[in-house]
């Protein structure tokens, strides 16, 4: 939905009738009123009104952001990177307690700021605000805060900012958990060539150290329709490349009326004339079929990677954290895969220093990642959270153990990894071209089909191109290679 699209439908709407009640309707009505509400706003100031977007967390989230942004454009905000800006919002992250606490200490200033712009306005949304001790402390302690919702209610921003506008005090919208999903709203998308495309909400796993089932609500997967509609609008705008997102893409389509396995929406996303590539994420190992792995085998369009959380490679680690498969079933797993799809990426998540976590624990993580031999890893010190039974448990690891076997971890994935990596040299392939190098003008930035980084000789004209590239010299975990035409 874009901007013309949307003055057409603003200019059927009377804002002198009560808001329609069915949606997305009754969205379309509240960002016209938001609208001229901002427009009168701008006549008594006689400036443009600005607004940036804060976003922390995930790729989930930044594609909420995604939809917050196009709102604030469609009713007239002008976005800049600059805090200052006359509307703010923090599109919060909870995974982590340091991604809290990075969110408190960003309110402090931002006060200091409204204390000399009153008519400055701040909103938090996301993960962090569907946590009730979170409201209350902001209530109790961040009072200036203007309007605070969260991850079920995205759609209804341009409702939310109308009765901000109209409201002397902190507004608040939170919901406990829903299964509507709003279709055809506003979105600003952060590259032109390449977007992300929800395809399900939610989370049903429950690991024990995650907060994410309580913050997200229960899975609900989108009508493949919708889905299919949305890529096919996305390609028509120069789309080359979708990343369909999930906190669990493998157990996409089991709520649905008429079921759908995930395996059978990638073979109709990858039907779309002019759709290049298919990324997705996150797979649950406990998930992932037999199916999906052919569908992948046989696939011209989906990367060549797979990210594969493993978090743990104790069986009885494994078992207290929820993941609900063991090592060896673990393993046998991304065997089978490497025997089907021989060039594929494997990526994964590692937790260190889960409670009751021991050395021969962290051993025997150390010897999953030697016998899968991942391309890259993602190592985290396990992060208590309130609210999950993890937190609750007994024999928390002391820091200074969590320290050794992260450190230890750490060693053996960068090892690995680089190994994997360097088995590229000297093989040209094909890399979709993201951006002019941050370091060196002279250089452009494209990512392979698993991944993998690549800097090479080009201009401007190449970005949100696919292209061949040789690998010439490897640097750990990117490559520098040279164009060939």
């Amino acid at each position: 939905m874009n901007r013309i699209e949307m003055e057409e439908i603003f200019q059927n709407i009377d804002l002198t009738v009560e808001a329609p009640t069915e949606e997305p309707q009754r969205q379309y009505y509240f960002m016209k009123k938001a609208k001229e509400m901002l427009k009168d706003q701008e006549e008594k100031l006689g400036r443009k009104l600005t607004a940036c977007a804060v976003t922390f967390g995930c790729q989930m989230n930044a594609k909420d952001s995604e939809k917050l942004i196009g709102i604030l454009e469609i009713i007239g905000y002008e976005m800049i990177e600059d805090e200052a800006a006359d509307l703010v919002f923090f599109n919060t992250c909870t995974v982590r307690d340091n991604a809290n606490q990075r969110v408190y200490g960003r309110l402090g200033v931002l006060n200091s700021m409204k204390k000399k712009n009153p008519a400055k306005k701040i909103a938090l949304c996301g993960c962090m605000m569907q946590e009730p001790t979170v409201v209350e402390k902001i209530k109790k302690s961040y009072s200036f805060v203007d309007l605070i919702f969260g991850t079920h209610n995205i759609y209804k921003f341009a409702e939310l900012l109308v009765t901000m506008f109209e409201s002397d005090r902190m507004v608040i919208d939170l919901w406990k958990d829903t299964d509507k999903i709003v279709e055809d709203l506003p979105a600003e998308r952060k590259f032109a060539f390449k977007s992300g495309v929800n395809i399900m909400f939610g989370c049903n796993n429950f690991c024990s150290y995650c907060i994410v089932p309580y913050v997200r609500g229960r899975e609900r997967s989108r009508n493949p329709k919708d889905i299919i509609r949305e890529i096919e609008q996305l390609v028509s705008e120069g789309v080359v490349e979708v990343m369909l997102l999930g906190q669990n893409v493998n157990s996409y389509g089991k709520n649905l009326e008429e079921p759908m396995s995930f395996a059978q929406l990638l073979q109709e996303v990858e039907k779309i004339e002019g759709l290049e590539r298919i990324r997705f994420m996150t797979s649950h190992p406990k998930d992932l079929s037999d199916e999906l792995i052919q569908v992948m085998k046989n696939s011209k369009k989906i990367c060549r990677h797979l990210h594969l959380p493993l978090q743990a490679g104790s069986t009885r680690i494994l078992e207290k954290m929820n993941r609900r498969y063991t090592k060896e079933q673990y393993v046998a797993l991304a065997k089978k895969i490497r025997q089907e799809i021989p060039d594929i990426a494997l990526t994964t998540d590692i937790i260190v220093g889960f409670p009751g976590e021991t050395m021969e624990d962290v051993e025997e993580t150390i010897s999953v990642i030697k016998e899968v031999q991942y391309d890259n890893a993602f190592t985290f010190i396990y992060s208590k959270r309130t609210g999950t039974p993890a937190a609750a448990m007994e024999n928390q690891v002391p820091e200074e153990v969590v320290k050794e076997g992260f450190d230890k971890v750490l060693k053996v994935v960068q090892e690995t990894a680089r190994e994997r990596v360097q088995r590229l040299q000297g093989q040209t392939l094909s890399a979709l071209v993201e951006e002019m190098n941050e370091q060196d003008a002279s250089l452009v930035t494209g990512r392979l089909s698993n991944n993998t980084i690549v800097h090479f000789p080009g201009d401007a004209s190449l970005i949100g191109k696919i292209v061949d590239v040789k690998l010439t010299e490897c640097h750990g975990f990117y490559y520098v290679g040279e164009l060939v035409k």
